[in-house]
């Protein structure tokens, strides 16, 4: 299962970043796309209420976080919570905020993890990207993580499970502020 995580205010970009318009869709209605991929059973998507009502539409599964004030461990585990109930066996989390992730970089990861590895990440450069692939022998210590370190605490502790995989430039290019969105956003196409 692949779990987009939306549910954040967007404070430095002035609203949520799932709701900004790439190529005429959203966010994350381009990362529901793009992580539609073979091997992946469902895409589901945790947002916060002001998503949620917005309902943009090609988003898959929208759950909601009640308490995205927590971070973003909270959505993770609000996502895991759905993966388990629907018997997955891995999950992506891939942050709404990378729109410019390219499907072959999706299908890498879900590949390292069909080859045994219990996390699967993949790299641009010297930099790990999104999104990243958690086997369900991970979950427990992303449940146990700490809030302030999240999914980054697991990777630190567990170097041994990790997997590196070739990524493309959009894994590792976050979209943080306004400036962000004009520099890496004009002229994209769908």
């Amino acid at each position: 299962m692949a779990l987009i995580l939306a549910a954040g205010s967007g404070t430095r970009m002035g609203g949520p970043k799932a709701l900004l318009r790439i190529g005429g869709e959203s966010f994350l209605a381009r990362a529901a796309r793009v992580l539609a991929r073979p091997g992946i059973d469902a895409v589901a998507a945790v947002v916060d209420r002001q998503v949620l009502a917005a309902q943009p539409g090609a988003a898959g599964i929208l759950l909601l976080n009640p308490r995205p004030e927590d971070g973003m461990l909270s959505s993770i585990l609000r996502g895991l919570d759905e993966a388990e109930a629907a018997g997955a066996d891995a999950v992506l989390l891939h942050p709404v905020d990378h729109p410019l992730v390219e499907p072959a970089t999706v299908d890498r990861v879900v590949a390292g993890l069909h080859g045994g590895a219990v996390i699967a990440v993949p790299a641009h450069g010297s930099r790990r990207g999104h999104p990243g692939g958690f086997a369900r022998a991970a979950w427990a210590a992303l449940r146990a993580a700490p809030a302030a370190r999240g999914a980054r605490a697991v990777l630190a502790d567990h170097p041994e499970w990790v997997v590196h995989v070739p990524g493309d430039p959009g894994c590792v290019l976050g979209i943080d502020t306004p400036a962000d969105y004009e520099r890496w956003i004009a002229g994209v196409s769908p």
